[in-house]
């Protein structure tokens, strides 16, 4: 497939005409061809309007031709073939194995939704049938259905240009949700942005769904993700990066004559608690493993090991001397952009000059647009009077805490913003101090493990990838795994409605009858 560099609005491919972006070689640095032209007020007008336009009709399309439809997103991606995977390497700097194996979770993750959309457990259909009788007063006839919040606007990631971008987890959710998509494409991977985003496209012509289904936009600056986000027809946004660009997306919502929720994945450090037996036991093994774990993917992962807790033994000397060696061993690895590049060493550089930090280790050094990793550490009181030290550093880089106990332990992660994850690696030895911990990291996180590290996010029923602030600004959600879809729907309760006034769930001959819940209680 030939880029274009245009715009997708709905059926249409349009030429943007309001500033122009290229998409560059992370490896090399060399400029991609074609440019992509940034989307005027207009055409952001027009994306917007056709969204809306199709939203009433959309949202009442049978879950089976949802299904249906992402299910077609999912085939046309892999039939995209090397085109998809080449130019995905060659923008993000990311391995050819890496963009497999995500290309595979993003198929996997609109198969997931057709799943429960097939299924119809998401409506959470709810019915109170009438008791005329009762007394002292009878009772009304009440169905309850989620309904879908109205079009949605989905910022891609740079960190996943497959499964956090055009047809990733926001994408498919909102989908699957009954929701239109507007998606404003990330500059660091615009000609990926467009493949994908034309399998989408392909998909609506194919299952011939409204128009406004689906559009892509690219933006050469700021103008069109702040007006997106500021659209009165826009009425849901979904966003993984930082929290500075997080905090902006919530603002803009929040000053809206009529505020909507922006459901953002923003920062997380995801604290590894190493507990003094399984340091005992096996800190080689454990040191060895966070160091892949570290610098995977570049260390450009939001659940990536920025910080270590562990009691001070020879044990954790051990963990040191083994993670320090497997770092030496690693060598520095193309990062996403040049501005997340300058960040990381910004963040490493204020580290290794804090007066109260020790250097541990470095990897192997790389040309101008790698990163090196860093392994740093520090007191649990250092750590505990400076707030800058709990500050994230996106990439391979990492500190380590050294506590007196595991009372101190707790009291650094009591000192916490809420994280994305929390790890205890911990022999059975150890249950009974991790067991002190849990109501705290309960607190703290939303995705607690045993003997592993964040990094690996599987994609189903069970999942949370979502935190209390600021690792996302709502705790209550998550944007990986099947709950996801819980963010783009609403209750609507209905009262006495004639039976073929209702919903066609909610109906006494419904399809989805076995999914409902008559008086609280399940009808299967």
């Amino acid at each position: 497939m030939t880029l274009t560099g245009n715009l997708l609005i709905g059926r249409q491919s349009i030429r943007g005409t309001n500033g122009s972006l290229h998409g560059i070689d992370a490896a090399t640095g060399a400029t991609l061809e074609p440019a992509f032209g940034g989307a005027t007020p207009a055409q952001l007008d027009q994306a917007c309007a056709l969204a809306w336009q199709a939203f009433d009709t959309y949202r009442e399309i049978s879950p089976e031709r949802r299904a249906d439809f992402l299910e077609a997103i999912a085939a046309n991606i892999l039939a995209l073939g090397d085109a998809l995977v080449d130019r995905c390497v060659a923008e993000s700097g990311l391995p050819r194995g890496r963009i497999e194996g995500e290309r595979g979770r993003t198929v996997g993750q609109l198969r997931l939704f057709a799943g429960m959309l097939r299924q119809g457990d998401f409506l959470e259909l709810r019915v109170d049938p009438a008791q005329p009788e009762r007394q002292p007063l009878p009772r009304p006839d009440l169905r309850l259905r989620h309904i879908p919040l109205g079009p949605v606007a989905v910022f891609g990631a740079s960190n996943f240009p497959l499964a956090f971008s055009v047809a990733g987890g926001d994408t498919a959710s909102a989908l699957a949700a009954g929701c239109p998509v507007v998606v404003k494409a990330h500059s660091a991977h615009p000609g990926t942005s467009e493949l994908v985003g034309r399998a989408v496209q392909q998909a609506v012509a194919e299952l011939d769904l409204p128009e406004g289904t689906f559009s892509l936009l690219f933006d050469a600056g700021r103008e069109v993700g702040q007006s997106l986000v500021a659209d009165p027809r826009i009425r849901a946004v979904g966003f993984t990066g930082s929290r500075a660009g997080g905090t902006a997306l919530m603002a803009i919502a929040a000053a809206r004559p009529a505020p909507i929720p922006v459901f953002a994945e923003m920062s997380s450090i995801n604290p590894v608690l190493l507990f003094p037996n399984a340091l005992a036991n096996r800190a080689e093994a454990i040191g060895a493993a966070f160091a892949g774990s570290l610098t995977l993917g570049a260390g450009q992962f939001c659940t990536n090991p920025g910080l270590v807790l562990a009691v001070e033994s020879e044990g954790l000397e051990r963990f040191l001397e083994a993670a320090a060696s497997s770092l030496a061993r690693i060598g520095a690895q193309s990062m996403l952009t040049p501005g997340i590049l300058h960040a990381y060493c910004g963040g490493v550089d204020a580290l290794a000059q804090h007066p109260q930090v020790r250097t541990v280790a470095r990897g192997q050094a790389g040309n101008t647009l790698q990163g090196q990793a860093a392994l740093f550490s520090t007191s649990a009181e250092a750590f505990l009077a400076d707030a800058a030290l709990r500050h994230e550093v996106f990439g391979a880089a990492s500190l380590v805490v050294r506590c007196r106990d595991v009372a101190q332990m707790r009291q650094v992660t009591e000192a916490l913003e809420g994280q994305l994850t929390a790890a205890l690696h911990l022999d059975a030895a150890d249950h009974d101090a991790a067991r002190t911990l849990l109501p705290s990291l309960e607190r703290l996180a939303g995705r607690i493990l045993v003997n592993g590290f964040g990094t690996g996010v599987e994609v189903g029923h069970a999942m949370v990838h979502g935190g209390p602030w600021p690792s996302t600004s709502d705790g209550r959600t998550t944007s990986v795994g099947s709950l996801a879809i819980a963010r783009f729907v609403r209750p609507v309760s209905y009262q006495d409605l004639p039976d073929d006034l209702l919903p066609a769930a909610l109906r006494a001959e419904s399809a989805l009858r076995h999914t409902w819940r008559v008086d609280g209680k399940a009808s299967r």
